[in-house]
């Protein structure tokens, strides 16, 4: 069973300097049947305009992951990492038993884009970690590149619950399939572009909830970037 999440459905929020889209329900944005799916608990689309951003700011028991898709991110925290992360940059984050961190575009004329995914941890009360690693394109063309897993296998970051996310570059015009194991379920969320998941069309900002199905199929009807998220 594939269940859609269409781009313009989700909630959206203008703030001035941030313009934000959740897939699933988050801070003023509440929508009962949209609360997570499995351990998946927030995707939020979010551009930043240049010399913005979020200030110092908590976070506890969770596992955090930054997507870059455009511009730059300053990431810095209470445990003393200060990182710039660009397009093709992700980063993992255990919030775990606490920690505070902003998020800035430093940027003077460049909109900063980029996915935040909020994991469900396996285990509350961890010891806060932090990673970032630069997954370069040609790693994700025609391919699934592992970028975040439970066990930090095939050079990804580690994070705390049997979540598995995979990223794509899909050529124009080409298939990519990915099969899972036996009760398993996925998330498919486009990044950019436009793609066929198993017939149904979806664009930029769609993202898929899969149960009860064994072999995905992806073809891209222009060059896309997908991630796809393995769940338990």
């Amino acid at each position: 069973m594939i269940t859609l999440r269409r781009s313009r459905e989700r909630g959206h929020f203008d703030h001035g300097w941030l313009k934000t889209y959740h897939t699933f329900s988050f801070d003023q944005y509440y929508d009962p049947a949209h609360m997570h799916f499995r351990n998946l608990r927030v995707i939020n689309e979010d551009l930043i305009h240049p010399g913005a951003g979020f200030p110092s700011h908590p976070h506890r028991d969770m596992e955090i992951v930054t997507y870059v898709l455009d511009g730059e991110l300053t990431h810095c925290d209470s445990m003393g990492h200060e990182a710039v992360l660009r397009q093709h940059d992700v980063q993992a984050m255990t919030a775990g038993a606490g920690i505070t961190h902003s998020e800035g575009n430093r940027s003077r004329d460049r909109a900063a884009h980029l996915l935040q995914i909020w994991i469900l941890p396996r285990t509350r009360g961890l010891t806060p970690r932090y990673e970032d690693k630069t997954i370069a394109e040609s790693d994700k063309r025609g391919r699934w590149r592992l970028i975040v897993s439970p066990d930090g296998r095939d050079d990804s970051l580690p994070i705390s619950q049997d979540v598995s996310i995979y990223a794509s570059v899909i050529p124009a015009g080409t298939t990519l399939d990915k099969t899972l194991a036996v009760d398993r379920h996925a998330w498919v969320q486009v990044a950019r572009g436009a793609v066929d998941l198993n017939g149904a069309a979806l664009g930029q900002g769609d993202g898929a909830a899969v149960s009860d199905e064994r072999r995905l199929s992806l073809t891209a009807n222009e060059d896309s970037e997908i991630l796809l998220f393995d769940l338990d």
